[in-house]
């Protein structure tokens, strides 16, 4: 199953009052998740459910028309549910700050104390492209190989500090682009 980015969702974020650099961002994401997801080979094992990765990397910073702080997944999602996005989408939104953080690591970062973790694939792949994006974006590799990303991810992420940021996440991060690259090199 296809899925192609909608302009009432991208509207949706214009009306939140999300600025048009993160409208940008987000749509990037989106477009590097179906990609990333389109070279997935499904199978039994494997399903994906491809408006779930469109519109849950879509939507993922929704919560940035209100604050740039980390509680933005939170907000997000809270806004995501106002609105009307189904609750696996805002469960995106909520959790895909740092990848998923455990009880502990909110509890931490002053996020309210659940488990954040994330348990499909299709959540890890938005934060994996979230993660690349980035990396692209920053200019880190040039916008003209943006595999290189992919092929560099752990250097990348292990030589600069920020796209890691400390070693839980940068080993969450790590296994989530082992887990996707795993299931792209089957197909």
């Amino acid at each position: 199953m296809s899925y192609k980015i909608q302009n009432t969702d991208i509207e949706i974020l214009r009306n939140a009052g999300v600025l048009e650099d993160d409208i940008k961002h987000c749509i990037k994401v989106a477009e590097k998740a179906l990609e990333i997801a389109s070279r997935i080979e499904v199978s039994a094992q494997v399903k994906l459910d491809m408006e779930l990765i469109g519109r849950g990397a879509l939507f993922h910073d929704l919560g940035k028309a209100k604050t740039h702080e980390i509680e933005h997944g939170k907000i997000g999602a809270e806004i995501g549910k106002k609105i009307g996005l189904p609750e696996e989408i805002t469960a995106v939104m909520e959790k895909h700050i740092r990848g998923g953080l455990t009880e502990e690591e909110a509890k931490e970062l002053g996020l309210p104390v659940k488990d954040y973790t994330l348990k499909k694939l299709e959540e890890k792949i938005v934060i994996y492209a979230d993660r690349l994006v980035d990396i692209i974006t920053d200019g880190i590799v040039e916008l003209k190989d943006e595999s290189e990303a992919e092929e560099r991810f752990e250097e990348i992420l292990k030589t600069y500090p920020k796209y890691g940021k400390n070693e839980k996440t940068l080993q969450r991060y790590l296994g989530y682009h082992r887990e996707i690259q795993r299931l792209i090199k089957k197909a």
